[in-house]
């Protein structure tokens, strides 16, 4: 079983920065993040695997940074750059398994969302 407790999140003006942090009890080979738009479907952000493997959706290449720090069992996402479409509600999701990793349905856990708000 894994356990997520996220942080971070809010509101902020376009061209901003804002960072959200998870930390993740239990074992999980593949982390990420993923973002759900009211009246959208939730869209895989980007993720991390155990041996460090990154993925980033083409909505958030060059702005967002996905890491992990393993002393602290910590994932992060550093969003910069951000725009009013990433206003979303924000998930941090945890997989025992590293195939389709910006695909919802390979996560099992998940935290109950932040809110991130750009205008």
């Amino acid at each position: 079983h894994v356990q997520l407790v996220e942080s971070g999140g809010g509101s902020v003006q376009a061209g901003g920065s804002l960072r959200l942090s998870c930390v993740v009890s239990g074992y999980a080979f593949t982390m990420a993040w993923f973002r759900q738009a009211p009246g959208k479907e939730r869209e895989g952000v980007a993720s991390i695997d155990r041996n460090g493997r990154t993925v980033d959706s083409d909505s958030v290449k060059g702005r967002f940074t996905i890491s992990h720090d393993n002393a602290k069992n910590t994932l992060y996402l550093q969003m910069n750059s951000l725009k009013p479409d990433d206003t979303a509600t924000y998930y941090c999701a945890a997989s025992h398994i590293g195939r389709d990793p910006l695909d919802p349905r390979t996560f099992r856990f998940w935290d109950q969302g932040t809110q991130v708000t750009v205008s």
